[in-house]
């Protein structure tokens, strides 16, 4: 009866010393390997730098955040695994998505699994048809960037623009949408090529460019091949206005296109360096990883505090009460104020125009 009782007494003593609550998790959905691995280590870095914050502060709902991070490689199928492991490893939430077309795919899943997600960088306007209604885009749409995009090129006196893609979710959508805006508004388009993702020899595409002899290029694609098309144009001579869409806002594009990407013109959200509110989250981000944060950390970062705002909002982690707290919210981040349209989009444009200067990215406007 003793040691009976002495084990009683011994246990609920260990229950009162430990905490009545499981650490609360959270999924990153990005790209850790591929050729957008950059991008997607950057955002899960800034994830878990906002979740380091929160717990410093008491974490949510009284309880500690971890982070499990699921690499869809900017692939559609491997996305669909990195979601279905993230959906069975009793995540409250998801945030990331980088790649479109990884994306789309993974709205379903996480929509079965009632799971909330907002997405801070995938921006194309396939992701809203797609959506079930669990999903929240923090970034601009496809739309937003085109008006920046056909606004900046009228400006500029701009009249013919040739438009290169790579047939995926983000880029063909991208080229479609400014392709129909820029007919629209007057101006023709001579060129629309459809280039391979990875693709090294891009001298059929810049021999159609320089035969349709257009005032402007546009590449609506990624910075890893876009940095190499840049280059060629410029070495067989095209002297016009090059312009990038914003999946081809990072730095490393001034690496792989070297001195041709002096001038280039980029549509982009706003990235750390131009955001005054980002002085201190890029000093910290820099002392915990070793690098200043790329051109999405601020979007990863606003949207992991977004969510957990919603969480505390909603009381629980009760996935319709964080819906509705989503749907409603009215948050300032890093990147500026989040609200949503009846779609789960940004309610307004965030789009900047950035020039390439002295191997860099500056404000244009």
């Amino acid at each position: 009866m003793k040691i009976t009782a002495f084990l009683a007494t011994t246990a609920i003593a260990v229950a009162l010393a430990v905490p009545a609550y499981a650490d609360m998790k959270i999924g990153i959905l990005v790209p850790t390997t591929g050729s957008e691995a950059t991008y997607g280590q950057d955002m899960a870095n800034a994830v878990d730098l906002a979740i380091s914050e929160i717990n410093a502060e008491g974490g949510v709902l009284g309880e500690q955040l971890t982070s499990i991070v699921g690499d869809d490689g900017c692939d559609p199928q491997q996305a669909v695994n990195a979601a279905s492991k993230l959906a069975s490893s009793d995540v409250v939430g998801v945030v990331g998505g980088y790649c479109s077309g990884a994306t789309v795919p993974t709205l379903k899943i996480f929509g079965d699994a009632k799971l909330p997600f907002v997405i801070a960088a995938a921006n194309s306007t396939k992701l809203i048809p797609a959506n079930p209604g669990d999903a929240f885009m923090i970034n601009s749409t496809g739309n937003d960037q085109v008006a920046k995009a056909v606004e900046y090129f009228t400006a500029n006196g701009i009249k013919s623009l040739a438009i290169v893609n790579q047939g995926d979710a983000y880029s063909q959508d991208l080229a479609d949408l400014t392709k129909t805006a820029w007919e629209a508004a007057g101006n023709t388009v001579p060129a629309f090529e459809v280039a391979n993702k990875g693709e090294q020899d891009y001298s059929a595409i810049v021999t159609a460019i320089r035969s349709a002899n257009p005032d402007a290029v546009f590449w609506t694609a990624y910075y890893a091949d876009g940095g190499l098309l840049i280059r060629q144009l410029r070495q067989a001579g095209y002297q016009g206005k090059i312009a990038v869409g914003d999946g081809s806002n990072s730095p490393e594009l001034f690496n792989i296109a070297g001195s041709a990407a002096e001038g280039v013109v980029g549509f982009s959200n706003p990235t750390a360096e131009f955001l005054p509110e980002a002085k201190a989250f890029i000093e910290d981000y820099s002392a915990a990883y070793g690098s200043a944060p790329g051109p999405y950390a601020p979007l990863a970062y606003d949207g992991m505090k977004l969510l957990a705002s919603a969480i505390e909002t909603a009381g629980s982690t009760d996935s319709a009460a964080v819906v509705e707290a989503l749907k409603a919210a009215d948050y300032t981040g890093l990147a500026g104020e989040i609200t949503f349209t009846p779609e789960n989009t940004l309610a307004r444009s965030n789009f900047v125009v950035l020039q390439g200067k002295g191997g860099k990215w500056t404000l244009a406007e």
